[in-house]
């Protein structure tokens, strides 16, 4: 009995243990976003790094616009709270949880990268797939031809004279290969619109500026993410998950 006690007791631990979250000690890298509520379409950033000890903020915070309709949460590295609502296709809201970061898309020959930073300048060949349906969604495909068909065309990456879309860094959210059909794509950080002016549909914006600082920051090798919660959240998770 003690024995069969002693197996129950060590199965409970290792489900405990392996529910359990907080940032790998790998990452050294993060920038944090915190917005007031979940109906709110604002956001405050900042980047954080460490070197062997505590976090530190690089730099100082700054704003960026999220989807229309405010967070819900994503599907990410973190754990999603029991029957929370989940972000779905074309519901503009953006996802909140622990993100990988990495891979950069824009308009320009060459940006300020890392030199492991994936980087590809987009061609009117790139594609972004957002249809569910699809065995390539929320991922980047390149065709072989030009775009001729209404499917093929709606899923462009490159729009013209849309300078929101100039420089894109990718949000892992719902990521392939294991991305959930419906479960929301095409989420990155990018340019806002309206110099602030307009939420997004989705993804996390802000000043060009900031964005180029940030892409040019961000280094593959510290295992970078993104943490977006709301301000309680953030508060109320961040010593369990080893937030900044």
């Amino acid at each position: 009995m003690l024995r069969q006690l002693a197996i129950i007791a060590a199965g409970l631990l290792s489900l405990a243990t392996a529910h359990a979250f907080e940032i790998p000690a790998s990452t050294t890298q993060c920038v944090v976003g915190t917005a007031k509520d979940w109906n709110t379409s604002y956001v405050t950033l900042k980047l954080y790094e460490r070197d062997g000890g505590a976090w530190r903020q690089v730099g100082q915070a700054w704003q960026g616009r999220l989807g229309k309709n405010g967070l819900v949460w994503g599907r990410g590295m973190s754990p999603v709270p029991a029957g929370a609502v989940l972000k779905k296709e074309g519901d503009n809201r953006a996802p909140t949880g622990v993100f990988s970061i990495g891979g950069a898309w824009g308009r320009d020959a060459s940006i300020r990268k890392h030199p492991r930073q994936f980087y590809r300048q987009v061609t009117s060949r790139d594609l972004w797939i957002e249809d569910p349906t699809s065995p390539s969604y929320n991922r980047n495909v390149v065709l072989d031809h030009e775009p001729s068909t209404a499917w093929e065309k709606k899923q462009q990456m490159k729009q013209a004279d849309d300078n929101a879309h100039a420089l894109k860094l990718f949000i892992a959210h719902n990521a392939p290969p294991n991305a959930t059909p419906n479960g929301g794509s095409s989420i990155f950080f990018h340019i806002w619109r309206g110099g602030g002016s307009k939420p997004s549909a989705g993804c996390t914006t802000m000043p060009e500026d900031k964005l180029r600082w940030l892409v040019a920051r961000i280094d593959p090798t510290r295992k970078p993410v993104y943490v977006l919660l709301t301000e309680a959240d953030y508060q109320a998770k961040r010593a369990a998950w080893a937030l900044p």
